[in-house]
């Protein structure tokens, strides 16, 4: 008899592909994936701890959990409650504490031990939560099944993950642990399995992704533009994509594979944080504003029409005006497709936490403001500058109106046309007709021959 298993999924691609991984771990054991928790047997909120008051988030979340597990009982039946991820790792006890009808909290690094843990919650009596936060000495992907199920026309892979660079303001470190690539032949096995079940295009995964430098069936180390080679040539996939990387990472040979390879989509998200060399360094980034131009200078050579994306940090403790308007003549020169901007918040148990000069609230708002409706503007205007042409659209699954269909061009925006079902998983000459701030509309170009 099946088992139902809900997972809410917050935060990031990488907890996008954990969630997929942990409904794999359970399969055998009888866990079939449903989309509302009111009568699943299992519920695992699967945390992100980037964002802002995150713990407040997956708390309120829980106090939702709660009658849904109490009226289970009162049926004579079981919920089991689990909650994974960052915030599972970095507040593990706090939530045992607070929240006692947990059964079980695991971090990233652990889900492998899934069926293992299930089981001992099972035996446990109530209030005796589960806690698994360690960094195990081995490798979680070294003990993962084979995928059950297809992710669809786009699909994530995760290559690499833990971070060595300790930002002062990020707690990704403290809760993924140390950098790992995970080996070549593993990654193109998987690959292979996903472009058979469905997939035409791949996002490779990593919280500093091209940081990868995985071991190769020869025993030597390959980097991530080595790694985008073997999937464009030996794995027959339409588009490749990756994302998170870190400009430190960047290499010649990574640059070099935006300019040979058509399958690698012209389309890079590119952290910088702040246009500042001194908030830069406040923040332990190890590179300036000018080594990030150079960058761009160096992508776009190689490939000219390749966009980019950035994040960016407003009211880091210590910014000045001046800083805050590096970061605007920075944003100004680049040109963003698109971008994401917050405003620090301290992350207790990390550096920048324990400064003592931090930007007033209201200060870092109005700066937060004014930076995003910088970046505002230049998405419109890139998303404008598509309209009259034909983009390649690769379809993903229906729109929301009879006839329509979703799918994305190579910068990742948003199209819809409309267009028959036969079209999902094609790449289909669109002309683009109209744009709005994150999306754009279009039709069919019968003659292929016409596609830019």
């Amino acid at each position: 008899m099946s088992k139902k298993l809900y997972i809410k999924t917050y935060g990031c691609q990488m907890n996008v592909y954990d969630s997929g991984r942990m409904a794999d771990v359970l399969a055998p054991l009888g866990f079939v994936p449903v989309d509302q928790p009111d009568d699943a047997d299992m519920v695992i909120l699967n945390t992100c701890h980037i964002r802002e008051k995150a713990e407040d988030k997956v708390f309120s979340d829980l106090g939702r959990i709660r009658p849904l597990k109490l009226a289970r009982g009162a049926a004579g039946a079981d919920m089991i409650v689990a909650v994974a991820g960052c915030v599972a790792q970095a507040e593990g006890a706090e939530i045992l504490r607070r929240m006692p009808f947990v059964d079980m909290v695991f971090g990233p690094q652990t889900y492998h031990r899934l069926p293992e843990m299930v089981a001992r919650a099972s035996r446990s009596r109530a209030g005796a939560g589960i806690l698994d936060t360690e960094f195990p000495a081995e490798a979680k992907f070294d003990h993962l099944p084979t995928e059950t199920t297809s992710q669809g026309v786009t699909a994530f892979l995760s290559i690499q993950e833990g971070c060595d660079k300790f930002c002062t303001f990020c707690v990704v470190p403290y809760t993924r642990g140390a950098e790992y690539s995970r080996p070549v032949k593993d990654i193109l096995a998987e690959a292979r399995r996903l472009v058979v079940g469905g997939a035409r295009e791949l996002t490779l995964l990593g919280q500093n992704v091209n940081a990868y430098h995985g071991t190769s069936p020869d025993g030597g180390t390959w980097s991530l533009g080595r790694l985008a080679r073997a999937l464009a040539q030996e794995v027959g996939l339409q588009r490749i994509r990756y994302t998170t990387s870190h400009p430190r990472d960047v290499d010649a040979e990574l640059i070099a594979a935006h300019g040979d390879l058509p399958q690698l989509m012209p389309f890079l998200h590119l952290p910088v944080q702040s246009g500042s060399d001194r908030v830069l360094e406040a923040m332990n980034r190890k590179h300036t504003a000018k080594d990030y131009l150079s960058l761009i200078e160096r992508f776009r050579a190689a490939r000219p029409d390749i966009a980019f994306s950035s994040d960016f940090i407003v009211g880091f403790p210590g910014e000045t005006e001046a800083d805050f308007q590096a970061t605007l003549d920075l944003v100004s020169e680049v040109e963003f497709a698109q971008a994401f901007s917050f405003r620090y918040s301290p992350r207790p148990g990390t550096p920048a936490a324990l400064i003592e000069t931090q930007v007033p609230e209201e200060v870092a708002m109005a700066r937060l403001y004014r930076l995003q409706a910088l970046l505002e503007e230049q998405q419109r205007r890139f998303n404008r500058a598509q309209v009259g042409r034909v983009l390649p659209v690769l379809f993903e699954k229906p729109g929301r109106h009879s006839g329509q269909l979703i799918g994305r061009s190579p910068w990742l925006q948003g199209v819809h046309a409309s267009a028959p079902d036969a079209l999902i998983g094609q790449v289909v000459p669109v002309r683009i007709t109209d744009s709005s701030l994150n999306s754009l509309a279009g039709a069919l170009v019968e003659d292929e021959s016409h596609a830019a």
